[in-house]
């Protein structure tokens, strides 16, 4: 039943235009900043790593910058603010929501359909900007080990996107206003570590810990480590875990 759910959810998410155009957008402003970093590699770092003899190549001055860049971060953040809007404030904004809670089907299960549904396709959404780099395999000397942790960390990534999206889309009828509290949620996770280090005026461990960057980036850097990856389970299944919560709260207020 599971799978069923997230089939026929995925579905309506790409039979949507806006889905489309939020695809296109993130692939045409991946495109624009991979290109951008490839003709700036080319055209002033080679040379001077050429005449330093440096180490670094096109994984570090490249891959690196490409990965770890806001603009990426942000086109996942609009992916995650449409599925916000879809998940289920839009199916609650139009009643279709009672034929699930109709069905003989556990909350959970129809949480758990929603959420891959969202997953699926903010994967379909980044998995061109993990292809992009193999144009330049043959040209050059790519570090698919580096390549493969940067896919995890953006697919880690995307999973906890879409466990905040399921779980804003439950707090409001209204789709907009499930995708702003969305977005304000990931931005907070985001930046927690450097808002609170600037208040404090000092570095902060535990908001350095609960901070989204400071385990992505060390895997767009490379360093897998366990403790990453187990805090991008914990708050996906937290927020997963919340939103099986919310809808169990609405199913009784229906």
């Amino acid at each position: 039943m599971t799978a069923a759910i997230a089939w026929r959810e995925l579905r309506q998410i790409l039979a949507s235009p806006l889905a489309w155009i939020v695809m296109a957008l993130a692939q045409g402003a991946a495109a624009w900043w991979f290109l951008l970093l490839v003709e700036q590699y080319r055209t002033h770092y080679e040379p001077l790593v050429v005449r330093v003899n440096s180490p670094m190549g096109v994984n570090d001055l490249v891959l690196q910058p490409f990965f770890g860049s806001a603009l990426l971060i942000g086109m996942l953040l609009l992916g995650m603010a449409l599925m916000a809007m879809r998940l289920v404030a839009d199916e609650r904004r139009t009643g279709s929501l009672q034929l699930l809670y109709a069905a003989p089907v556990a909350m959970h299960q129809i949480a758990a359909g929603k959420y891959l549904a969202a997953l699926a396709f903010l994967t379909l959404l980044l998995l061109p900007w993990v292809l992009m780099p193999l144009t330049l395999h043959g040209a050059t000397v790519l570090d698919f080990a580096r390549l493969g942790t940067a896919f995890l960390a953006l697919f880690l990534l995307a999973a906890v996107f879409a466990g905040i999206a399921l779980f804003a889309s439950t707090l409001s009828i209204q789709p907009g206003l499930a995708a702003a509290v969305a977005v304000a949620v990931a931005l907070l996770l985001l930046g927690l570590n450097s808002g609170v280090d600037a208040i404090a005026g000092r570095d902060d461990p535990l908001a350095d810990y609960l901070a989204l960057l400071s385990h992505y980036q060390p895997l767009v850097q490379g360093m897998v480590s366990s403790m990453d990856i187990a805090y991008f389970l914990l708050l996906t299944v937290g927020f997963f875990g919340f939103a099986v919560h919310r809808l169990e709260i609405l199913r009784l207020q229906a």
